[in-house]
């Protein structure tokens, strides 16, 4: 694993925090910087910049050599969010920080490596909301905005779910175990249980759709730290690119929705495609078919590539 690092010094987040020696640690895939097209990928809430993982890497049937993002084309940037711990850091005062205060520190970073020109930007969830954040910064700069299974402002509902969440991490004997079971609930949907289960018991006697949050739960635990959760949940109700920041994006927006997300329902997402249609933003809208719910972002891999391949 190539894990880079840059410090970018000194830092002030929008709430007006100061931050000594602030450091941003990426990694690097296909091509040399410098030598192709850039392509930034943002992490969702509990990934990070390691897309190659037999294990636990993610996108991997979207990224690498003859796929979408293919890696003898471009050059693919993956950032790991502050405060994710997957560099070995994290941030105590996890309130001190926004989305916007991530993306800046990624151009901030993109700015030292000289890089004069991103391609696409692309991310789920999270990602997606961090990717909005990012296309509002600099005008010039970026091509193409790929938000999926995200928005670029937060809901009434989203923001039930990060409070909730927040509240079991702080409060519950196994915090990350607990508060990932009740987040595959939104992730995942009633449909899609009624079709993985049906209501079958393992040989314990325990309802199977029991034993598989148990498992994501134990899983989670293992990998994971509760202060990340913590610091990534927070952000997610962060974003905030309203109609003025909307109004920077020179971009072409592509959003891409999932028919059945419970977390980011595809109604809001075309309400702002209809915003985006008034402010005369070039946009397309694509939506994943599937009984997976939000999940289907990661799990319909080849319908994202069909949406895409257009582009790339």
């Amino acid at each position: 694993m190539n894990l880079q690092k840059c410090s970018i010094g000194e830092y002030q987040t929008v709430s007006g925090s100061e931050y000594q020696n602030l450091t941003v640690s990426y990694q690097v895939y296909g091509q040399k910087l410098h030598s192709a097209p850039i392509i930034i990928v943002a992490h969702a809430l509990t990934g990070n910049s390691d897309l190659q993982d037999k294990k636990d890497g993610w996108w991997r049937g979207l990224l690498g050599k003859d796929k979408l993002f293919n890696f003898e084309e471009f050059t693919i940037i993956v950032f790991n969010i502050l405060g994710n711990g997957f560099d070995g850091t994290m941030i105590d005062n996890y309130k001190d920080f926004t989305l916007k205060d991530v993306a800046k520190t990624w151009l901030l970073t993109l700015e030292q490596l000289n890089i004069e020109a991103i391609h696409a930007i692309i991310g789920g969830s999270l990602g997606g909301s961090l990717a909005w954040e990012f296309a509002a910064l600099k005008q010039g700069y970026l091509k193409y905005l790929i938000p999926i299974a995200s928005n670029n402002t937060p809901t009434n509902w989203l923001l039930a779910f990060t409070h909730t969440q927040e509240s079991i991490l702080l409060n519950s004997n196994k915090p990350l175990e607990d508060a990932r079971k009740m987040a595959m609930l939104f992730y995942r949907n009633p449909n899609s249980f009624s079709r993985k289960f049906e209501l079958e018991k393992n040989n314990e006697g325990m309802f199977m759709v029991e034993s598989w949050l148990d498992y994501h739960g134990e899983k989670l635990n293992e990998r994971y730290e509760v202060k990340a959760y913590l610091m990534m949940n927070h952000l997610m109700k962060t974003v905030g690119v309203g109609l003025d920041e909307m109004k920077k994006i020179d971009a072409k927006v592509i959003q891409i929705g999932v028919s059945s997300d419970l977390l980011y329902p595809k109604d809001e997402i075309l309400k702002t495609r209809m915003d985006l249609d008034e402010l005369n933003i070039e946009n397309e809208y694509f939506e994943i078919k599937s009984t997976d719910g939000h999940d289907a972002f990661f799990i319909e891999q080849k319908q994202i590539e069909k949406f895409l391949t257009h582009l790339f």
